[in-house]
């Protein structure tokens, strides 16, 4: 499918072009995943001014953030004026962070405004569809964010052998929904574990108060080198109830990794088995860390899942019929 945008109206992002859809974990920009990557599995481009789409487009998903909701509906409008089809996506989609977005009785309003006249949305997740509707959305899908799992130079696979540990997921402390101390302090009962800290001394010293056998790697890494990193580990391990997308179980997808204990809509659509509030995380995580033909049934089962819902090919064939 061609002539499809996203659009953060006055985000942060450089306007970027993906004309070889996933491309390469080389290329220079923002990697194809999350909300780039609808534009990606298209031969699309996200942007972040309604002037840089390129005059052929002729559907647009405009998201939505918590402190630019009048851009958007600016934009919006501008799009609509130009005879363009119109979408409507928040982009900070996890319950905590649409919550928080909409406890504003004026934040609110614009946002039922948006939603009446838009066209439709593409909810990241199945928890927010019965949002969209209420607030007036003439017509909607959800479709998860799409993970270049059918583009060889995506797979980032090691050798069993070669893999080792546990990798946490999650990394706020601060959101209760995360869960992220129980996710830390359960997988340390179980081996080796490996989390990223994003929160500076303060998260350092309470990892440490957990564990002092963690091992920390502080601050954000390249993409490229942080699937590295997953694939290095047996799996990857959290306990988040936020209802995100499901970013950390489509990195594990990457890596050709299990991932345990999530709710995203990734996680319920690639690890079916290992995710969601009626499973026993930590049981399951021991099961995969000790038994070998279990593990590979579990890569095997959720790279053929994965084909099927989340590939570049599968997400982009569903926008289409959507889009018609």
């Amino acid at each position: 499918m061609s002539a499809f945008a996203v659009l953060n109206p006055g985000g942060r992002d450089p306007a970027q072009a993906f004309p070889n859809g996933a491309g390469s974990p080389q290329d220079p920009g923002h990697p194809p995943v999350n909300y780039h990557a609808y534009a990606a599995c298209c031969n699309g481009g996200f942007y972040r001014r309604v002037s840089e789409i390129p005059a052929p487009t002729q559907a647009v998903l405009v998201l939505l953030r918590r402190k630019g909701l009048e851009e958007a509906r600016t934009a919006i409008r501008d799009l609509k004026k130009s005879g363009r089809r119109v979408l409507v996506s928040w982009k900070e989609s996890g319950l905590h962070q649409v919550a928080d977005a909409l406890a504003d009785a004026k934040r609110h309003d614009i946002f039922r405004v948006i939603c009446r006249e838009a066209d439709g949305f593409l909810s990241s997740t199945p928890d927010l569809v019965p949002l969209y509707r209420s607030a007036g959305c003439k017509t909607g899908t959800f479709l998860p964010t799409p993970y270049p799992v059918d583009a060889p130079a995506w797979d980032f696979s090691r050798n069993l052998e070669e893999r080792a540990g546990i990798f946490i997921g999650t990394r706020e402390f601060s959101v209760p929904s995360r869960n992220h101390l129980l996710a830390v302090s359960t997988a340390c009962t179980l081996g080796p574990v490996t989390v990223i800290n994003t929160d500076g001394r303060a998260g350092e010293r309470l990892l440490r108060s957990i564990s002092p056998e963690i091992k920390i790697v502080n601050g954000t890494l390249p993409y490229p080198e942080y699937l590295r990193l997953i694939a290095s580990h047996r799996l990857v391990f959290q306990l988040d109830r936020s209802a995100v997308p499901g970013q950390v179980a489509g990195d594990a997808l990457l890596a050709r990794v299990p991932c345990v204990g999530g709710d995203g809509a990734v996680d319920r659509l690639a690890f079916e088995r290992l995710s969601g509030p009626q499973i026993d995380a930590a049981q399951l995580a021991q099961e995969l860390l000790t038994d070998d033909h279990a593990y590979g049934r579990e890569v095997e089962r959720s790279q053929h899942a994965a084909l099927e819902h989340l590939s570049f090919g599968a997400i982009s064939k569903r926008l289409a019929e959507f889009l018609g």
